[in-house]
């Protein structure tokens, strides 16, 4: 492993949580917190921090699933692996989780070669932490690739305190068409809040190696990330 990959441990009330950690080039950077989905820091997250070090940030993709099972690094889209996954989804207390990622921000501001601003993103599971983090912590921005069950969390639309970039995909199964318009309704005329919507794509259409990887969607919605995290943590 490269010297600019590399763990750190995040220090939580009731242990280590483990972190992947991917460093730009450059001797000061703004961290991206990397939120994962259900199948764990696997290839697939560490890619996605590994393109924002070439971007010229410090990524960080926190294990959120430490304390049921730590090291989760799923990637063959198998029907026994899903089942874990939504094994785990299922027992993952949300709340716990954002005071996780919370401390995780807290941490990451006094990061060696961090320039102190902390900005947060995920898909799906880390989508809806994210959002919820965006909502009920000090995150300098946020980002939120197609959060699954956001819609139950709309009442907490209002309380988003950072800059907070949503992608969804228009026909996602797992946030179906009334779920978008309520996140749209929701948010719109809060000045902070912006939402792109990407037709034709389903779920996880960001997804490397995933079965509805789009590559053109994709690569907008990361262009558009980039330029959304640069404009409000490299200041």
């Amino acid at each position: 492993m490269g010297s600019n990959r590399a763990y750190i441990e995040i220090d939580l009330p009731d242990g280590q949580m483990k972190a992947y950690v991917a460093r730009p080039q450059t001797s000061t950077a703004a961290v991206v917190l990397v939120l994962q989905e259900i199948f764990g820091v696997n290839a697939d997250v560490r890619a996605a921090c590994n393109e924002l070090a070439q971007q010229g940030f410090i990524a960080v993709a926190p294990d959120l699933f430490w304390r049921d099972a730590p090291g989760l690094d799923l990637n063959s889209w198998s029907e026994e692996e899903w089942q874990r996954g939504l094994e785990l989804y299922g027992r993952y207390d949300r709340d716990r989780g954002v005071r996780d990622v919370a401390a995780t921000v807290q941490s990451t501001r006094k990061l060696e070669g961090g320039s102190g601003r902390v900005g947060v993103m995920g898909f799906c599971l880390g989508g809806l932490m994210t959002f919820l983090v965006a909502a009920r912590t000090n995150s300098d921005a946020a980002c939120a690739f197609y959060g699954g069950g956001t819609e139950a969390y709309i009442g907490e639309m209002q309380a988003v305190r950072a800059p907070l970039l949503m992608h969804l995909a228009d026909e996602d199964e797992f946030i179906p068409k009334p779920a978008q318009t309520q996140i749209r309704e929701a948010a719109s005329g809060h000045s902070l809040i912006e939402i792109h919507t990407y037709p034709g794509c389903h779920h996880a259409f960001a997804r490397h190696s995933g079965n509805h990887y789009d590559e053109l969607s994709a690569s907008t919605a990361n262009a558009r990330t980039y330029a959304f995290f640069s404009r409000h943590l490299n200041h």
